[in-house]
């Protein structure tokens, strides 16, 4: 029966570190993929020239083509960083009031319409955009229309909603209950325990959140691309209208040549997106162990 128990172990072992070495193999393979498509365009477009000059122009015919993503760049971080600036505030308080607040009759109906909001397909929330919100902003604002980088930050929150909620309420709820009942002990209201006991104990996971909400926002397509009017000029204002990086590989990529700089060019800003996500996911690895260590 050791024996038994002990091989079980052993390939429950083997087969999770063979899932995690899989993860990996197919992370590393999509970094080369990247690398190896973007650099023959890197050969011919000076990466800072790619990075920092906001001129998208692949196909011109008269002038010299231009391969500059700083408009897009600017536009994708303008686009998510206004969806989490609308999401953080509302996820955090409704799974607050998830966890402390609601009765469990809420919790019930409230939960099932939080997972279905996170199975909305992205182009049916673009539709949504499209003919509710767009009409709205365009009235609030007096402008022509309601495409514009608002609306993609509206709607990227509404899709970065259910995962901070879920994640966010799973922190609260494993805040050991000593924490609460001490902090209530001590003479705090209700209200000053759950904001100065348990949301900072829970932060680690409501930053967690916060970034994989972020992620999704970064790596969206279809809504960005039908809510944004995917205009490539360097944006001032959430009025004007953008076009992310996203936006443009779905536009370009089944159009344009093979085996052209615009074709590799459009690999290039695949790499940039890469590389943006892998930041903010050790940022955010960072700041949950900085939270840990504080908590142990």
């Amino acid at each position: 029966m050791a024996k038994h128990n002990n091989f079980k172990e052993k390939f429950i072992h083997g087969l999770f570190f063979l899932n995690g070495l899989l993860v990996i193999i197919v992370l590393v393979g999509i970094f080369v993929l990247l690398v190896t498509k973007s650099l023959p365009a890197f050969k011919e477009i000076r990466f800072s020239e790619f990075l920092f000059k906001a001129n998208w122009n692949p196909t011109a015919t008269f002038v010299t083509p231009s391969y500059g993503i700083g408009s897009m760049l600017v536009s994708t971080l303008m686009v998510s960083i206004g969806a989490l600036a609308i999401a953080i505030p509302l996820g955090i308080g409704a799974a607050a009031y998830l966890s402390d607040v609601a009765s469990q009759r809420v919790r019930e109906i409230a939960k099932p319409i939080i997972e279905i909001l996170a199975g909305i397909p992205s182009v049916v929330i673009g539709f949504l955009g499209i003919v509710l919100v767009g009409p709205v902003i365009a009235k609030i604002f007096h402008i022509p229309n309601g495409l514009n980088a608002l609306n993609g930050s509206i709607l990227l929150a509404v899709m970065a909603l259910p995962t901070i909620i879920s994640l966010s309420e799973d922190a609260l709820n494993s805040v050991p209950k000593s924490f609460q009942e001490a902090s209530l002990a001590l003479g705090a209201t209700h209200w000053q325990t759950l904001v100065r006991v348990k949301i900072p104990a829970a932060l680690s996971g409501i930053i967690a959140a916060s970034m994989l909400g972020m992620g999704r926002a970064i790596g969206e397509t279809m809504t960005v691309l039908m809510a944004t009017g995917c205009a490539i000029a360097m944006p001032t204002s959430f009025l004007q209208s953008v076009q992310t990086m996203t936006a443009t590989i779905a536009i370009e990529l089944g159009e344009v040549p093979y085996n052209t700089t615009h074709y590799y060019a459009l690999f290039g800003i695949g790499l940039v997106l890469f590389i943006i996500t892998f930041i903010v996911n050790m940022i955010s690895d960072i700041v949950l162990h900085k939270y840990q260590r504080v908590l142990k």
